[in-house]
């Protein structure tokens, strides 16, 4: 009965034993299976990064950018600290490679990240650490460095650095163009979840919330590219309408009616767009060609002409009741 008891205490000691060394080596953090891009845009000064992941709300922990400073895309066994510390650094006058080679010298578990920074000079740096999931890598470039881990194929990160170079458009469509070569490469071998882009103006304006050119994040979603673009779509609709309200105000309506245009195209589901293109249009004396619009936009959403007589007062349309009974009568 002894000797049984011995063997299982030893059983039981080697199980402790072998269970505590395993937890101690395990990585703190939850694997963000990903593929990235970091990026500038030397026209406009932009910072961007742009991240899919099998995992949620990827968007809270990769990308990471600070205008006129640089980004970062920190994944793997995720350290968030790489994003907002890899900035500050950046931002004290560290290039991207001292900045990354600081953070990486002093992390225990270096061997199971991965973290790309790009600075305000276009430079990038890029790490990989051995222990990263296969299919992992990346590749850099003028003004760029893409990187992926846990992939179907060794394959994804040279798609997107031959997509990104080949794109033509402004700094998201680029990025977009990247991510969609990855995915259409394989992608992450477990499949999808969320994604996310984040754009930083070129110029600090002091004003944080002015710096973002784009922060889009798709949480939770079967087909998260193609959420992350229809957002980005309408994202540009909403800053054409937004320049719109803005040339309104200064009476520059001409302007205004251009911007209003725009984002109607852009997004056409909404019918409140092309209701400030009518609005505009009346204002300009162009009552005949605002009729039409309203119209079609009363019978999208009904409760727009409710709204109508509201905005009189704020001096969006004339105070004329004629003009009014005509809008508001519209078939």
């Amino acid at each position: 009965m002894r000797f049984f008891l011995k063997i299982y205490f030893l059983i039981f000691y080697l199980i402790i034993s072998v269970t505590k060394n395993f937890a101690q080596n395990v990585p703190k953090s939850n694997p963000v299976s990903t593929y990235s891009i970091v990026a500038y845009d030397e026209r406009t000064g932009q910072f961007g990064v742009a991240v899919q992941s099998h995992w949620f709300s990827v968007g809270a922990l990769v990308p990471w950018a600070r205008a006129g400073v640089g980004a970062v895309a920190t994944q793997s066994f995720v350290k968030v600290e790489y994003g907002p510390d890899g900035i500050a650094l950046m931002e004290s006058g560290k290039s991207a490679k001292e900045a990354l080679n600081q953070l990486i010298s002093k992390d225990s578990r270096k061997a199971v990240r991965q973290v790309a920074m790009i600075d305000n000079k276009g430079s990038v740096a890029a790490h990989i650490g051995e222990n990263c999931i296969y299919a992992a890598g990346h590749k850099t470039g003028k003004n760029y460095s893409v990187q992926a881990n846990l992939m179907e194929k060794e394959t994804v990160w040279d798609a997107m650095a031959k997509a990104f170079e080949n794109a033509e458009g402004d700094l998201a469509t680029r990025m977009m163009t990247s991510l969609e070569a990855a995915e259409n490469e394989g992608g992450d071998i477990r499949g999808k979840q969320s994604a996310a882009m984040l754009i930083v103006t070129g110029q600090p304006t002091g004003l944080p919330w002015e710096d973002i050119v784009m922060d889009i994040r798709v949480d939770d979603s079967r087909h998260p590219l193609k959420e992350l673009k229809r957002l980005i779509r309408i994202h540009t609709a909403y800053q054409h309408a937004n320049r719109g309200d803005h040339y309104l105000e200064i009476n520059e309506v001409k302007k205004a009616l251009k911007e209003y245009d725009l984002a109607s195209e852009l997004y056409p589901e909404n019918p409140e767009l092309p209701y400030w293109s009518a609005v505009t249009l009346v204002g300009l004396g162009k009552l005949d060609k605002a009729l039409p619009i309203f119209s079609k936009v009363f019978k999208k959403e009904p409760r727009l002409r409710i709204m109508t007589p509201r905005i009189v007062d704020a001096g969006l349309l004339p105070k004329d009741e004629y003009i009014l009974k005509l809008i508001m009568e519209v078939d």
